[in-house]
Order: C-alpha cells, then sequence, then structure tokens
C-alpha cells in the first residue's frame, strides 16, 4: 500500500472507508444521477428550439418565396387575345389586347432570382434550394457566387478519417437522448426534390416542415413555401439548417446542465460527508466502547455521551450508558454478594465443622447432646441462609421475566394484615393495625403497575421485622397507606427502642443483623430488609427507615416507608 495512500486513509479514514458513508453517498448521487438524466432525456429545450426554428424558417420562407415571385417576369413577344371579342367587333372597329396576369406564365428566371436569394440568405447559415413547378432543382445557395468570387472545394479524403473518442461518444449520446423515429437525412439525386415528401406538398399549395437527422445524429429542419403569383404554383422553395446548428445549441445547454450537475454532485458527496460524521462516527465510537465492555476492563469504560444530540444517536448513547452502568453496577453487586455469601456461610460452617470435629471426643451424653444442638442449630442456619441467598440472587431476574400488572395497594394490604393478625408469635402479642387515608383517593385510588407477591413480600418482611423490636406484652404495629402526588406510601410503624442513628442505612446492607436481646442468635439471616429495598427499586420506588420522635425529642419506635410510583405516573 503506497504512502499517500495510507495518509488518506488516516486523514480521511473514518469517513471515506466507513460502509456507511458509502451507502450515503453513493444513493445519493445515484438520486441526482437519475435526476439529471431524466432532464437531459425528457427535457422541452430541444423540441422547443426545433418548433422554434421552423416557424422561423416558415417566416423566412413566405419572405423570400414573395420577394422570388414578384420578380417572375411574362414573356411579352406572344399576346393572347380572346377570338370570342373578335367576333363582336364591328366594322372599322379594332380591339387593344390588355394581358391578364392571371393568364399568363410567370417563370422563374435563375438569372434574376439568384441575386435576390444572395442577399437575403447570405446574413443566415440556412440553405436554400428552388424547385419549378416539376420537383426539379433550379437554384442552390451552396452554388450561388458573383462573378468576382473564387470558388474552393475541399476533395474528399481518398480514406475515411477515423472518429475520435469524443466525437464517438458525442454521436452516440445524441443517438440516445434523439427521439428514433426520424428519418435520416439523404442529398436528392440529380436535383430531383420529388425525395422530399414537404416539396410535393409544397407544390400543392400547403406549406409543409419536416425534422431528420443525418448518420451522425445531427438534426436539420428543413421547411417548405410554394412559390407562387396569384394563385399559380410557380415552384418551391425549401429551407434546410446546417447539419449541427440546433445541435450546437442543444449541446450548449446540456454542458450547462452538466456542469450544474457537478457542482451538485461535489456539494451532494459534502453534504453526505458531512451528514455521514454525524451518523457514521459516534455509531463507530459507540461500538468500540460496546466492543471493550464485552471483552472486559479493569476499570470501567466510559460510554460516550451524546445525549446532547436530539435525535436516535442520543436516545442509542443514553440507552448504552444506561445500561452499561446498570452492567457494572450488577457486577459489583454480584462481587460483593459473592464475597457477603462466601463471608456468611463460613461462620456456620467453621461452627459446624468444629462440633464435628469435637463430638468424637465428648466424653459423657450432655457433652454429645449440647454439640449435636449446635450441629442441628447450624444446618437449620445454613438451610435459611441458602432459601434467602437463592431468593436474592432470582429476584431481578423474576421480577424482569414477570409482567407487570395492576395491584390495589389497599385490598392488598387488607389481606396481608389480616394474615398477620392471624399468624401470632407463641411468645409474643401484637397488635396490628390498618390506617388508609382515604381523603386523597379521587386521583385514581391506591393502584400501582407492579407484581404483588413481591410487594407483598416486602410489607411482611416489615411487618415481621417490626414484631421482633416490639416490646414483650405491649407491642403495637400500625400499617399506613396515603398518598403523595404521584406516589403511593406504605409505612410501618411500631413502638420498639428504634434505631441507632449510626445503623439507619445499615440495616439495609445484606447480612446485617441487629437482633433485639433475648433472640437466639441465627434466627435471621440478614437479608429480609436489603431484599425488600431491592424490590421497591424494581418498582422504581424507594424503601428508607427513620425513628418516631416525639415533642420531647425522644425515639418512640422505628418507621419504615415504602414509596410506589401510582399507575398514572408509571404509564409517563
Amino acid at each position: 500500500m503506497s504512502r499517500p495512500f495510507v495518509l488518506a486513509r488516516r486523514i480521511f479514514g473514518n469517513a471515506l472507508f466507513s460502509s456507511l458513508t458509502r451507502q450515503i453517498v453513493f444513493f445519493n448521487l445515484a438520486a441526482l444521477l437519475v435526476l439529471v438524466g431524466g432532464i437531459l432525456y425528457l427535457n422541452q429545450f430541444r423540441e422547443g428550439l426545433i418548433d422554434a426554428r421552423v416557424e422561423s424558417l416558415l417566416t423566412q420562407g413566405e419572405i423570400i418565396s414573395g420577394a422570388i415571385s414578384a420578380s417572375a417576369s411574362v414573356d411579352t413577344n406572344s399576346i393572347t387575345i380572346d377570338p370570342q371579342k373578335l367576333l363582336e367587333l364591328q366594322a372599322g372597329q379594332s380591339i387593344t389586347p390588355i394581358p391578364n396576369d392571371e393568364d399568363l406564365d410567370f417563370p422563374i428566371v435563375p438569372q434574376k432570382v439568384a441575386p435576390i436569394l444572395r442577399r437575403l440568405i447570405s446574413p443566415t447559415r440556412t440553405r436554400a434550394r428552388i424547385y419549378d413547378a416539376d420537383a426539379s432543382l433550379i437554384l442552390d445557395s451552396r452554388h450561388l457566387y458573383t462573378g468576382a468570387q473564387v470558388l474552393r472545394y475541399d476533395l474528399a479524403p481518398l480514406d475515411d478519417e477515423p472518429s475520435t473518442l469524443s466525437e464517438k461518444i458525442g454521436t452516440w449520446f445524441n443517438r440516445l437522448l434523439q427521439p428514433g423515429n426520424l428519418p435520416v437525412y439523404k442529398e436528392a439525386p440529380g436535383g430531383d426534390g420529388s425525395i422530399y415528401p414537404e416539396v410535393m406538398n409544397a407544390l400543392t399549395g400547403v406549406r409543409g416542415a419536416v425534422v431528420r437527422t443525418t448518420e451522425k445524429g445531427e438534426l436539420i429542419v428543413s421547411v417548405a413555401v410554394p412559390i407562387q403569383r396569384f394563385r399559380a404554383v410557380l415552384g418551391v422553395l425549401l429551407l434546410s439548417t446546417q447539419a449541427g446548428d440546433i445541435d450546437k445549441i442543444v449541446h450548449a445547454e446540456r454542458l450547462a446542465i452538466i456542469r450544474v450537475f457537478g457542482i451538485a454532485t461535489l456539494v451532494n458527496v459534502a453534504l453526505s460527508m458531512l451528514l455521514s460524521s454525524t451518523i457514521a462516527n459516534p455509531l463507530r465510537r459507540l461500538a468500540a466502547a460496546a466492543i471493550r465492555v464485552r471483552r472486559g476492563a479493569k476499570a470501567r469504560e466510559e460510554i460516550p455521551d451524546f445525549s446532547r444530540r436530539r435525535d436516535e444517536i442520543g436516545n442509542l448513547s443514553i440507552a448504552l450508558r444506561d445500561m452499561t452502568t446498570a452492567l457494572y453496577d450488577r457486577i459489583d453487586a454480584i462481587e460483593s454478594f459473592a464475597a457477603d455469601v462466601s463471608h456468611e456461610l463460613k461462620n456456620p460452617l467453621t461452627s459446624l465443622r468444629s462440633a464435628v470435629e469435637t463430638l468424637p471426643l465428648a466424653k459423657n451424653d450432655n457433652s454429645r447432646q449440647r454439640l449435636m444442638d449446635i450441629i442441628q442449630h447450624d444446618v437449620r442456619r445454613l438451610d435459611r441462609l441458602i432459601s434467602d441467598i437463592s431468593d436474592a440472587s432470582r429476584l431481578d431476574a423474576e421480577l424482569a421475566r414477570a409482567d407487570s400488572r395492576t395491584v390495589d395497594l389497599e385490598k392488598l394490604l387488607e389481606d396481608l394484615v389480616t394474615i398477620s393478625r392471624e399468624i401470632r408469635s407463641s411468645k409474643k402479642k401484637v397488635a396490628l393495625s390498618l390506617e388508609i387515608d382515604r381523603d386523597k383517593t379521587s386521583k385514581g385510588g391506591y393502584k400501582i403497575t407492579g407484581h404483588d407477591l413481591r410487594i407483598g413480600q416486602v410489607v411482611t418482611n416489615l411487618i415481621e421485622n417490626a414484631r421482633s423490636f416490639v416490646p414483650e406484652n405491649s407491642g403495637h404495629i400500625t400499617v399506613k397507606l396515603s398518598r403523595s402526588r404521584d406516589f403511593c406510601r406504605i409505612s410501618v410503624e411500631d413502638n420498639g427502642p428504634g434505631i441507632r442513628a449510626e445503623d439507619i442505612e445499615r440495616v439495609f446492607e445484606r447480612f446485617y443483623t441487629d437482633r433485639p436481646e433475648g433472640e437466639d442468635f441465627g434466627q435471621n439471616s440478614g437479608l429480609g430488609l436489603s431484599i425488600s429495598r431491592q424490590i421497591a427499586e424494581a418498582h422504581r420506588g424507594t424503601l428508607k427507615a427513620e425513628n418516631i420522635i416525639d415533642a420531647k425529642g425522644d425515639i418512640k419506635g422505628a418507621r419504615f416507608i415504602l414509596s410506589l410510583p401510582t399507575e398514572q405516573s408509571g404509564d409517563r
């Protein structure tokens, strides 16, 4: 590969060598080429020029034929007298013959007509031929000359000169763009004008015009005008354009169109390149960034930001950036989850292994029973951990596969509270109440779009979490449902000890446990609140915790608030 080509590829490679760029340029140029080809083939300039030339020749022919007929002379050596008038004469009377123009013959004398024809034809490039009443050639403007003129004729070459490439192309182009039904022009052999239909029609007193083409495809326009004195047709004047006269004008007009086409092509290519640069280059950068993300990178790969563009490229950039961010967040979450799972599983496994290793060394039944209790406790703890881990790991996939539907939170909470009242803990009696704000339900009630089972799981987790922290004999949990603009709010309040300020966000971390006093260790996996927040965020909602503060500033309990978008806002 040559150095200039390599340099051009480096400079213009992103624009010139892109398949999308080539397609844009090709289709734009193809459309422009079809348009220009149609203009060249179907334009009315040639037809209008031919019609104008026919009218001009007819007018010129009328003038010349009038001049020629006026110059025609009568033979005065012979007088025609009507015999009937002689019989009507009386004795001593005589008659003076007065010739009638209509009864006389006016022959066309070439010696008199030639100077007139020369003066009228010489300013133009028109060829004029005069035929008599028998369609025989009398005069041809090509052979008119004065006595002082010197005639010079170029001899025909012995061998036909080969046509140049440009001439061949021009001939082919003329034949391609001209109508195919035009007759071929031929010179009349021996000056016989009967081979020209317009001449024969003119002998009957009718003007005529015929368009012909030469073997090279050049146009020749011929008009025939009768030369007549009164009603007598003395001959025919045939006017013809020179071969190529009209074609030169049409050729100049076509060259102007081609020049405009060339300029339009340059502008089209430049605009196509500019358009391609605004499409192909951003797509190439986005594709390259996506490939780097697929191959994997030690650090987060930044997707180019085209969000400022208000078009499909900008939307694609936003979608790819959001998708990549979500992908990296999911990778980080998986790594963190795997580390947390490994850490949490090691604790019961370590305890279990120690108990199993110590069991053969037990000296009495009490020691062996205590070790068996530890083993069973650790097994149950492992079972709960594995169940909660499995639930958390398949949560996103389940929410993505399941179809969302309308959920009536009012009915859902009524059912959940009823079930929670029936399932009472044997150690702790809790008063559970439900409060629904019915003053703000006129805008559509408490309906959202989501998964009722998962939302029910969140509410159940919050109720059971509050149940474990309320006092033994005076525990009270209140579930409230209200609406704030486009969000439905579910709050679960208890009268427990509340949450330490530094732990308000930590309670949502995976495997974080801060159980009340008296509860056996290992009864909870620490994933309940983490899963609940994950479900809330999957529904484009939020889950947060806060303490209930009275007027004196004392903590009177904890409150968990679940906010979910309403059905109308979710559709926007």
